[in-house]
């Protein structure tokens, strides 16, 4: 080979470089092997110092023939050894030479060539994107590089065998195919080229199913096409094929089962009838509408459960229940949904509809569902009368009829069945009634609205009688009665009224006027209901009436007259003094009485019961009064000195004030000792004469009492002075 600067014809873009090297031991001369093909190694070496020339030899091992020799001069340090054996071992030999033909360093390398250049037989393309090339094998190759090029761009692929196939390309494209060999060594030149063209691209398919028993393909255009193959069947391989052939971009296949899954494959062909690739696509048709809808109500949840007979190829059903504005949906796989919160009083179209991936099938006819109806309200109770109850409501949508409910508190419990909008009960006084109201139709009851409750005056006491406790004072007792909490007394005498208001059963009507005719009325009360205004009145008359005064006078020490004015209605008369120590008691038909046996120094209670003709009795109750101190005894005189005379007597029981008067002919004398002295000394009294002698209580009050005893005592003269004392005797009070 001549000396000069080689040159790599190898591939645009692929250079293998071979960096093993023999460095000579001593002189640190190198080479490098940096590109092999089959015939070729390229290799370059370091500068040796003193070189005139290189000399590089390449020897095959284990084969015959002829070392390869080729020299440079030592401005290249690069080089070429062509004409060597494929797929072949060489030693590989650089020596630095100098101008006197001496080496002045060598070194070496081991070096594989690649296997020899192949040939194709054949390059096709079966799909849009590949061409697949087939070539016979090539000794000592252990893969090939394949290379399509279009134009300026080509894509390589590296393949172990025949036949290999160049992917990612463009459909319906020229492409240039060339093919190598490749070892552990390196790769060889390229092929001869063989021209092949990618097949038209597979139509993309946009599938529908507008119908449960159609489906509609439609695809955009494809470059080199000039028609299209359409077939479709049943994925699961039941039924026949269908195949359309078309310029269009675009197909409608019917007659198809619902709810089915089918495969649907297209091609293009060009000019010269070759396919191009396949499309499949699997699409379901939409599913048949479900039948035999069937819809249970349940009126005490407001729920209704939605049935029917599932259809072939539903993935899931939804159910709408509509009305007017309202709408309420649920959705299941299974064949029953249950439709929640409906508002009663309405009147629903139900409908089913089965989806699956293509779509949804068309609605069901659709079923009426009415659902109870609401609760009545504007509910009112009145009492037209004590005992009638009247209910009321207003009237509701879908209401067939009405039931009213009323249960009192004692749990007995009444019901009116009606198709108006009214209810009449009986009821009794004192009770608490609650009330409900229904309303009915085919589906059921309405919900429960609002519970009333109601309550009853309370009853009104029957059973009262007054009693007089005195003339103008009524005493009225009655026994409980159901549902009052307070009572009212009222007593008229058409003039005027007096009341008594108690949350007791009994009543004292004080301040009533005497001999009078009252009617009298207990009224019940409760907080809820106020007074029972229906309550029956009794009358009574009043007795007669107290009179205005009385005078208690003592005639005697154990008698007093009692003496008082006439009172209206006043027929006959009791008086009476009472005592610890006993009564002293007087029957009269006059307005005055004596009543004797009165003890001297006593406090009675003095009362008079005045009774009418008719046996009415008013007791009147006056002042006490007490009567006189008893009169004192053992009232004697005794002579004192200097013409004075002692009165002495002996006194009752406490700190009482006497007064003495004695009466004589020559004078009268009086004396009053201080209280708690039982004598009385008169000074300078006339002697020879007969003197009465009365020792008398003296009243805190009024004046001096004079019916206690008169003593006689004569009193002589001794001389000038007082003689002898002596008594004469007593009498009676005048």
């Amino acid at each position: 080979m001549c000396s000069g600067k080689g040159k790599s014809s190898v591939l645009i873009g692929f250079i293998l470089i071979s960096l093993e090297m023999i460095v000579s031991a001593n002189t640190g001369f190198s080479i490098s092997i940096y590109n092999v093909t089959s015939r070729n190694i390229y290799l370059r070496w370091s500068k040796f110092s003193g070189a005139f020339s290189y000399r590089i030899t390449a020897t095959p091992m284990n084969t015959v023939g002829h070392p390869l020799l080729a020299h440079f001069n030592d401005v290249p340090v690069i080089g070429v050894l062509t004409l060597l054996t494929p797929n072949t071992v060489h030693t590989v030999k650089v020596e630095a030479i100098d101008k006197n033909g001496i080496i002045l360093a060598e070194a070496q390398t081991m070096q594989l060539t690649a296997p020899e250049i192949p040939a194709i037989d054949q390059a096709y393309s079966k799909l849009s994107n590949s061409i697949t090339v087939e070539w016979a094998a090539v000794p000592g190759a252990t893969s090939y590089l394949l290379t399509a090029q279009d134009g300026e761009s080509f894509i390589e692929t590296i393949v172990i065998n025949s036949p290999g196939t160049v992917t990612g390309l463009k459909a319906a494209t020229l492409y240039k195919i060339t093919i190598r060999s490749i070892n552990s060594g390196g790769r060889s030149l390229p092929s001869p080229s063989k021209k092949a063209k990618t097949v038209l691209a597979a139509p993309v398919l946009s599938v529908s199913s507008p119908s449960y028993d159609s489906i509609v393909v439609s695809w955009g255009a494809v470059y080199m096409a000039v028609g299209f193959s359409v077939s479709i069947m049943r994925s699961d391989g039941l039924g026949s094929m269908t195949k359309e052939n078309t310029t269009h971009t675009s197909l409608v296949f019917t007659s198809l089962d619902p709810g089915t899954l089918y495969t649907i494959k297209a091609h293009a062909w060009n000019v010269n009838g070759i396919p191009g690739d396949d499309f499949t696509y699997n699409q379901i048709t939409s599913p048949h509408a479900p039948s035999d809808v069937q819809v249970a109500f349940d009126s005490g949840t407001l729920r209704a459960t939605v049935s029917w007979i599932p259809t072939e190829g539903t993935l899931n059903y939804s159910v709408t229940a509509s009305s007017g504005t309202s709408k309420l949906n649920c959705s299941t796989s299974s064949t029953s949904c249950t439709l929640s919160s409906l508002q009663c009083g309405s009147e629903y179209s139900v409908y089913v509809i089965a989806n699956n991936g293509a779509g949804s099938s068309k609605p069901t006819d659709a079923v009426s569902l009415k659902t109870v109806p609401c609760a009545p309200g504007s509910i009112t109770i009145e009492e037209d009368n004590p005992g009638k109850l009247s209910v009321s409501w207003s009237n509701v949508d879908l209401g067939d009829y009405y039931v009213v409910f009323v249960k009192s508190d004692d749990g007995l419990e009444v019901h009116c069945n009606t198709s108006h909008t009214q209810c009449h009960f009986q009821s009794d006084c004192g009770f608490t009634y609650f009330i409900s109201v229904f309303a009915y139709n085919k589906a059921g009851q309405s919900p429960l609205g609002d519970v009333l409750n109601y309550t009853t005056a309370p009853c009104c006491p029957s059973d009262f009688y007054p009693v007089f406790v005195s003339s103008d004072t009524v005493e009225i007792v009655w026994s409980p009665v159901r549902g009052a909490e307070m009572y009212e007394t009222k007593a008229v005498d058409g003039v005027g009224v007096v009341l008594c208001n108690d949350t007791a059963t009994i009543c004292i009507l004080s301040a009533l006027q005497c001999n009078t005719q009252y009617n009298i009325t207990v009224y019940s009360y409760s907080e809820i209901r106020g007074s029972n205004t229906s309550c029956v009145s009794k009358y009574v008359a009043t007795a007669p009436c107290c009179p205005n005064d009385l005078t208690v006078t003592q005639v005697m020490q154990s008698i007093t007259n009692i003496s008082w004015s006439v009172g209206a209605g006043a027929k006959t008369y009791i008086t009476i003094l009472e005592s610890p120590k006993g009564p002293a008691k007087c029957h009269t038909l006059q307005n005055h009485c004596l009543l004797g046996c009165i003890t001297c120094g006593t406090t009675y209670t003095v009362s008079l019961k005045v009774i009418s003709e008719t046996g009415l009795a008013s007791d009147c109750t006056y002042q006490d009064y007490s009567s006189s101190a008893c009169c004192p005894s053992g009232v004697k005189l005794y002579r004192l000195r200097n013409n004075g005379i002692r009165i002495y007597w002996r006194a009752s029981a406490g700190l009482i004030k006497y007064s003495t008067d004695l009466y004589g002919s020559k004078g009268n004398f009086t004396c009053t000792p201080t209280s708690g002295l039982s004598y009385c000394d008169v000074t300078e009294i006339p002697c020879g004469d007969v003197y009465t002698v009365v020792v008398s209580p003296v009243p805190e009050k009024g004046s001096k009492l004079t019916f206690c005893p008169k003593k006689i005592y004569s009193v002589t003269c001794s001389g000038s002075s007082v003689g002898m004392v002596i008594y004469r005797g007593k009498r009676s009070p005048e």
